[in-house]
């Protein structure tokens, strides 16, 4: 059986790779309070639009997905779902709102947990939700032919409640006595909680959250400007790819937590990366919005799309941002590139 050891083995993971990842991310937070002092504005629209992303990237990495336009009412609580993959994805918008709201309140405790999930699943009518797995499970990887590969076999269902219960008793433990950085703890906890796989349904999507919870916790709000979750699906193969090397070996106590923490630590680097640029296009509001546009594309290498625009400059309209386009186009500033969906514009 796993040891959910977060007393001796965090001492092996500080490398200087990651000693250096974790200088660099404690100097962020700094600037990070600072910045929530000051630009309070500024962070109010990266908030609207990262909750748009978080709840769209985290269900869409396992299927769960609905229209743009319907994204947006449903996360702004606007319409009722109308079908199943709207109830999961109205459900993740209130979790993720609980959490952004009282995570100091959320200790990552089995009951706090099961709550969790349970309100994940409040708008279905599935019995899945709040109650851990009644059957064991596996993690399969699907081929093309329609067969399927083990890549790891989860605790079983009978077990599952103790070691949820061991779980979070040691890695509370471990933050109270403060011998380790959370930012360790914190990938540590969450590929156990994805080797239990403890539910049903929803494990995916319950480890993003609790990444953010964990992370408010430690005081490093990044994901509430910058999806993280968004950060992860551009990612995917190189989270599944660090998730199966650090998981081999779990259940006798062989694994190598190194890949999984390298992996989550850079995903935050990212996006505290992308939270200063953000900042910084917001706050300079005395230049035009066409002049902030052209700013995004001078400072994109390749190609960039209308809606990574809107995205780097949320307060600007879907409109001025496809007129500012056309003209830089005319003027031969930018060229159009593919159509439709996948049309994209790169600087000559």
């Amino acid at each position: 059986m796993h040891a959910y050891d977060f007393t001796s083995r965090p001492k092996d993971l500080l490398t200087p790779e990651v000693v250096a990842l974790l200088t660099r991310l404690h100097e962020c937070r700094g600037r990070q309070e600072l910045f929530i002092e000051t630009e309070a504005d500024v962070l109010t629209a990266l908030l609207e639009v990262a909750k748009i992303q978080s709840t769209d990237a985290s269900n869409r990495i396992e299927g769960i997905y609905t229209t743009d336009e319907r994204l947006r009412a449903l996360v702004q609580d606007k319409v009722q779902p109308r079908n199943r993959n709207e109830e999961e994805i109205s459900g993740y918008r209130d979790v993720l709102a609980s959490i952004h709201e009282s995570y100091e309140y959320i200790a990552p405790r089995p009951n706090n947990i099961l709550q969790l999930h349970r309100n994940l699943y409040s708008f279905s009518s599935s019995a899945v939700g709040g109650v851990y797995k009644n059957s064991d499970n596996i993690i399969a990887e699907k081929h093309a032919d329609g067969t399927e590969t083990v890549r790891f076999s989860p605790v079983p269902a009978f077990q599952t409640p103790d070691a949820m219960e061991q779980l979070c008793s040691r890695y509370n433990e471990a933050i109270e006595a403060g011998t380790y950085d959370p930012l360790v703890l914190m990938p540590m906890f969450i590929l156990d909680i994805l080797c239990i796989h403890p539910f049903n349904d929803g494990n995916g999507r319950m480890s993003r959250l609790l990444t953010l919870l964990l992370l408010y916790r430690a005081e490093f709000f990044v994901g509430k400007y910058i999806s993280i979750e968004k950060l992860i699906e551009k990612t995917k193969d190189s989270y599944y790819e660090a998730l199966q090397v650090s998981s081999q070996n779990w259940h006798e106590n062989g694994n190598d937590y190194l890949p999984f923490l390298k992996y989550m630590l850079g995903i935050v680097v990212k996006a505290y990366n992308e939270f200063e640029d953000r900042v910084a296009y917001l706050r300079y509001r005395k230049m035009s919005k066409p002049e902030r546009i052209k700013a995004v594309i001078d400072r994109t290498p390749g190609k960039i799309t209308k809606k990574e625009i809107a995205q780097a400059c949320p307060d600007i309209s879907l409109t001025t941002i496809e007129r500012t386009l056309a003209d830089m186009v005319k003027a031969g500033y930018i060229e159009k590139v593919g159509s439709g969906r996948l049309t994209s514009y790169v600087k000559k």
